[in-house]
């Protein structure tokens, strides 16, 4: 069972650059998309895949999706109806697949401002959500439980959570993205009976591997980036995970996106009681 999280930064411009192709090549069972950045009539066709998306209502701003091979068993969208569920930052599906019973959302965080000191507006918005949707996820987290699911949520959270998940730790300790509140919530997220970070758990001393490299000439080629995709799952789940990591293109001219996709693949469900 093969899932991956990418943000697109555009479905339509990904499509041109060869995200079509990637996916037949690799094939994957579910894929969670941040930043659809169209509207609900404009998404590509995409041989194969059912495509569940909750586009929000700023016109070509962000939108998640879950691209799966079979129908969706049931659909819920949105962290704060009041607040954030016109911004399309969240959507989650059931599913049945591979003797796993799953729930998975698709998870688009504001990034809260430019580099540098933090924007008071964008970064105060930003705290806004992330104190809406951890709560949000326990209950989800729960919720699947009690119906005999495992969780995931998967996506874009714009938080490098160690020293291990950015190339420059050190230059970067007041970066957006980086800060200590940041890092501090994204650890609440985490714990042996709760949610797992499934990529860490593979690989718990590498550097990386990064997701997200500046545009421009320089950082791709010298893996100068962050790792700011996840996927986070319960731990039956996550126990499962045989092998994960980044899909980073060959080079920078075949890049899709500004991110490049977080592949984990899960033994089947079956596999793990023989």
């Amino acid at each position: 069972m093969r899932l991956a999280t990418f943000n697109a930064n555009g479905i339509r411009a990904a499509m041109r650059r060869g995200f079509g192709e990637w996916l037949a090549a690799r094939d994957c069972d579910v894929v969670a998309i941040q930043e659809m950045r169209c509207g609900s009539d404009d998404v590509p066709e995409i041989p194969g895949y059912h495509i569940t998306y909750e586009p929000g209502s700023l016109p070509g701003r962000n939108g998640v999706a879950v691209l799966s091979r079979m129908q969706p068993l049931a659909v819920r969208t949105g962290i704060d109806r009041r607040v954030f569920h016109h911004e399309g930052r969240y959507l989650e599906v059931e599913l049945d697949l591979d003797g796993w019973r799953l729930t998975i959302g698709s998870l688009y965080v504001p990034k809260g401002g430019r580099t540098g000191d933090p924007d008071p507006g964008p970064y105060a918005h930003k705290l806004r959500f992330m104190n809406a949707v951890r709560p949000y996820l326990g209950e989800a987290r729960r919720r699947a439980i009690a119906d005999g699911r495992e969780y995931l949520v998967m996506g874009d959270m714009n938080v490098a959570h160690t020293r291990l998940d950015l190339r420059n730790a050190t230059a970067n300790n007041r970066q957006v993205g980086f800060l200590p509140s940041e890092r501090a919530w994204f650890g609440s997220l985490l714990g042996p009976r709760t949610l797992v970070d499934v990529v860490r758990g593979v690989l718990p001393n590498e550097q990386g591997p990064y997701s997200w490299w500046r545009w421009g000439p320089g950082p791709f080629e010298s893996d100068v980036g962050w790792r700011i995709d996840y996927q986070l799952a319960t731990p039956g789940l996550a126990g499962a995970a045989l092998i994960a990591g980044t899909d980073k293109a060959t080079g920078y001219d075949a890049r899709m996106s500004d991110h490049a996709p977080v592949v984990v693949e899960y033994a089947s469900r079956p596999q793990l009681f023989t």
